[in-house]
């Protein structure tokens, strides 16, 4: 399996996404201002990885914290809640994260300081390894979706480097591809970050599933030209309603395959509701660098003058979306009451798991 990040003793480790499919290095991040940057400047990215980071972030936060006193430590933990916060404002996953952290610091504070460093340690751990376990779900609900002989299109990269592991709309064709199942995945190439071409390719590419690269501009031709039979996507985060934000471009693809009778499937886990929001006009979307857009690994393909918006999410309609596949299972419209029957069935297993 593919290491996206893992905890260490006195660092939390990441994979570099930034440098792939040329070079696969990890990183080590001693401290939280280090995780912090690395989930701002893209080291790390998808919303499960980046739920996981601000656990692992805050976690070494308190660990390193020089503080004597409980007071002093509050003051340390909401810093840096505050410095992980403000990195990435889109992914619900990020701050889905924090409050589990918050949790865990509350309840553990009577104990002591040892105890609540040794408590969000733990809780790190196990948001980690639940990805992993949830994304395993997802796969296994969403493969049933998938024709014995499919073609299917992806947008960005929604497998295991942008979770802890396995994957949301790569986790659904990974495990389709373990039933039996012929796949043949088209991915887009998702500018300007290109996590299509560098990462879902280098992915499939490890696991021997066959993939083809095309630009995001292609999509289109080969939807209206019956050589795709679903597309799967990830999400950053999703309305009550069913709106769903992901990487820019995937609202186009929504549209072109609605017009082509191609269903459009989106793959994320419970942790990507956000059901306090009724609709995707109240999602906050992120806006990068201009240079992003200006340049394709440092080669200038605008002027320096050039005007450039940069948008890293857009938000597709939920009547373009013909399911949502997630840990807990299948959700079809009306996604206002499903998403929310849902979110009652996993809020209540994990109160009975913590129940002693």
């Amino acid at each position: 399996m593919i290491r996206t990040i893992e905890w260490k003793d006195a660092s939390v480790v990441m994979l570099d996404q930034r440098l792939l499919p040329g070079q696969e290095v990890y990183n080590s991040y001693t401290d939280y201002h280090g995780v912090a940057e690395a989930i701002r400047t893209m080291v790390i990215r998808g919303a499960p990885a980046i739920g996981v980071a601000a656990a692992m972030g805050i976690a070494l936060g308190i660990k390193n914290a020089g503080a004597t006193a409980l007071e002093e430590l509050d003051w340390q933990f909401q810093n840096i809640c505050d410095t992980i916060a403000g990195t990435r404002p889109t992914a619900v996953n990020l701050f889905w994260a924090m409050e589990r952290m918050r949790a865990v610091y509350q309840s553990s504070r009577p104990g002591g300081i040892q105890v609540i460093r040794a408590g969000l340690i733990r809780e790190a751990q196990a948001i980690h390894d639940e990805d992993v376990e949830a994304n395993k779900k997802i796969g296994a609900h969403g493969q049933a979706l998938i024709p014995s002989r499919a073609r299917i299109l992806t947008h960005c990269n929604a497998g295991a480097l942008a979770t802890a592991g396995y994957g949301t709309a790569l986790g659904v064709i990974r495990a389709a591809v373990e039933a039996g199942k012929s796949v043949q995945v088209f991915a887009d190439e998702t500018r300007p970050f290109l996590q299509g071409a560098r990462l879902t390719a280098w992915e499939l590419e490890k696991d021997q599933i066959p993939v083809t690269v095309i630009t995001d501009n292609m999509a289109g031709y080969f939807l209206q030209k019956k050589n795709i039979d679903c597309v799967i996507v990830g999400a950053d985060r999703i309305a009550s309603n069913g709106d769903v934000a992901n990487k820019i471009g995937t609202y186009s693809v929504a549209v072109l395959a609605k017009e082509n009778g191609v269903p459009f499937y989106v793959a994320a886990p419970i942790s990507t509701l956000d059901l306090k929001i009724p609709d995707g006009s109240h999602i906050p979307i992120e806006e990068r660098d201009p240079e992003e857009v200006r340049k394709i690994h440092g080669v200038p393909v605008t002027s320096a003058r050039t005007h450039v918006a940069n948008p890293a999410f857009d938000v597709t309609p939920h009547r373009y979306v013909s399911a949502i596949i997630t840990d807990r299972g299948l959700a079809r419209p009306p996604y206002t009451e499903n998403l929310r029957l849902l979110a009652e069935c996993a809020a209540g297993s994990r109160a009975a798991q913590s129940t002693p």
